[in-house]
């Protein structure tokens, strides 16, 4: 027989990757959380974790059981609030892709804070496959991050699309043009955005025309790229919606490149209470259609 317990160790494990911190979490002994484990395992007639000494990995069952008891602490959680009439929050775990502006965030949790009775908010920042794979694992609720083929399928919230620009200092010669010839650009040296989802794209285009700039500047912060950018360090390439005092954004011919922007939620996600949860409804207000890029 599993008990309530047994899961909330489970995920405890798989939150903190570490026995000593999910039992912290669960505000009991290590030894008493093991015990719970090993009834868990004992129970299912599976290991789900591998253990070495120095990090605790989900076997492919306890891979399996993630999503289920996801789902089943959600359930346990909603009903006794309904019941009891409890007022305590949820905390809804949200990936946000590490390409996404800053001040998209700060909108977003002003909103959020403003609104009566929200969720709690634990924010997990990662590139694309990183959010993946925390929402196929249930280590996130969900992700805002760019949707691809197939997300639609998933109940995947668009909301916005937009295209890349290059970011000038706004003294540079082009930086008062709408839009520059990538030959014009044969003597401007470049600051790379190693993180960015279009990195092996935007070095074949260049390539393809012939340009190999020189790279003052190699960052994994797009805070940090737009710094050198507006201290005349070298221009790079973003998304339109990085927007900052002292940089110009000018249309890069040819390069045609969009991403979509939007939601994908768990598999352990109730998709008739999280998306329409106020958590949901506050990004949907700052990044929707209507947001100001």
């Amino acid at each position: 027989m599993i008990d309530r317990y047994h899961l909330r160790y489970f995920l405890a494990v798989v939150d903190s990757g570490n026995f000593s911190r999910a039992a912290t979490a669960c505000n009991v002994s290590q030894p008493t959380l093991s015990v719970g484990i090993a009834k868990l395992e004992a129970s299912l007639g599976k290991t789900l974790f591998n253990r070495t000494n120095r990090r605790v990995e989900l076997t492919e069952a306890g891979s399996r059981l993630v999503s289920h008891a996801r789902m089943i602490e959600t359930g346990f959680a909603t009903a006794e609030r309904e019941v009891v009439g409890s007022v305590s929050l949820s905390t809804v775990r949200l990936g946000v892709l590490a390409t996404t502006p800053r001040r998209w965030i700060e909108a977003f949790l002003a909103v959020q804070r403003a609104a009566s009775g929200s969720d709690r908010i634990e924010i997990v920042e990662g590139k694309e496959q990183d959010l993946r794979s925390r929402l196929a694992r249930g280590r996130i609720d969900v992700a805002l991050t760019i949707l691809r083929d197939g997300d639609a399928a998933g109940g995947g919230h668009h909301l916005l699309t937009e295209g890349y620009s290059l970011a000038l200092g706004a003294s540079h010669p082009l930086a008062a043009r709408e839009s520059v010839r990538i030959e014009e650009l044969a003597n401007d040296p470049m600051i790379v955005r190693r993180h960015c989802e279009l990195l092996p794209e935007t070095s074949r285009f260049f390539t393809a025309q012939g340009i190999r700039p020189f790279f003052p500047a190699r960052t994994t912060s797009d805070d940090k790229a737009l710094g050198y950018v507006r201290a005349g360090l070298g221009l790079t390439v973003m998304p339109d919606s990085f927007r900052d005092p002292g940089i110009a954004r000018v249309r890069l011919d040819g390069f045609d490149f969009t991403r979509d922007i939007g939601l994908v939620y768990a598999a352990h996600v109730n998709r008739d209470v999280l998306p329409r949860s106020r958590t949901i409804a506050a990004l949907a207000r700052t990044l929707g259609p209507d947001h100001d890029g």
